[in-house]
């Protein structure tokens, strides 16, 4: 049993690694513009199938895994310049619709390019397990572990020793005060995006030698995203990856202790109990308007 619980532990904890980038992703263009980008899930879905594409066409995959990143990013660019800009001063919520739009649009030109049919990457180092303890790993989710490592401290750093980084903030925390002080709140916003797509293109690239990739494979890392955003505190980088890492331990023992049918279940009636006890999530800020 403690074996097993190993097993278990490191499997989550690589799903979970997914979960961790995608919600920092959501977590990012949250803290720029105060929406959430629904279509965030299909940025895993376009990094993982562009990946594909590019390798079966003949790419090295080092060149193809940077080259399919590359044009997610130019994705997410275009979608917050001829979706989201547009739409500025409009209601939140129908911002958040045409995300909602956009990832539907993003699935649609997926399954004309690529089919219904289910594609995989090749392991970036070979697929000979490895041994930790009771517990199997692949040397592809050593990868995903590492990826997450670094990703995520080069997105602090990013945050707190660049100058560019601390612009983003200031309009995380006052985009009219940001503004007054001579920050391009637009080109923020851009960046948020362009920053996110790379996020979730990335998250796509590492998961898919794994996991089987389609056109629709990024309805569930969306929710998942979003989920871990939720549990963490929305707007709150680390606390997305926090809130990835635990609902994907969370998912791996209930799907090895109960059941692999209810393991999507359980991780979503996790999210409505957070939201119930704590709803500003469990790394959140309580706010406070004075009126």
């Amino acid at each position: 049993m403690p074996e097993q619980f190993v097993q278990f532990l490191v499997t989550g904890i690589t799903v979970g690694s997914t979960y961790a980038l995608v919600g920092l992703g959501f977590a990012l263009i949250y803290n720029a513009s105060d929406v959430v980008n629904f279509a965030q899930g299909e940025f895993v879905m376009l990094g993982a199938m562009l990946s594909i594409a590019l390798l079966t066409a003949g790419w090295p995959l080092p060149l193809a895994a940077i080259a399919a990143t590359l044009l997610t990013v130019l994705a997410g660019l275009l979608l917050e310049r001829f979706a989201i800009e547009p739409a500025l001063g409009a209601p939140v919520v129908s911002t958040i619709i045409t995300t909602i739009g956009a990832a539907i649009f993003l699935r649609g030109v997926a399954l004309l390019l690529w089919g219904k049919d289910f594609h995989s990457l090749p392991p970036f180092s070979g697929d000979a397990p490895l041994h930790l303890g009771g517990a199997t790993l692949l040397p592809q989710s050593l990868w995903v572990l590492g990826m997450m490592v670094l990703l995520v401290g080069l997105v602090h750093l990013f945050f707190n020793r660049t100058l560019l980084g601390k612009a983003l903030l200031a309009c995380s925390f006052n985009r009219a005060a940001a503004q007054l002080v001579g920050i391009n709140v637009r080109v923020m916003l851009r960046l948020a995006y362009g920053l996110s797509a790379g996020l979730g293109a990335m998250a796509g690239i590492l998961i898919a030698p794994i996991t089987f990739s389609s056109y629709e494979a990024g309805i569930m890392f969306g929710l998942k995203g979003f989920s871990a955003a939720i549990v963490g505190g929305i707007g709150n980088p680390m606390g997305a990856v926090a809130g990835g890492l635990l609902l994907g331990v969370l998912e791996s023992l209930s799907a090895g202790l109960i059941s692999s049918g209810y393991k999507d279940a359980i991780a979503f009636l996790f999210v409505l109990m957070v939201l119930f006890f704590q709803p500003t999530g469990l790394f959140g800020h309580k706010v406070a308007e004075r009126v």
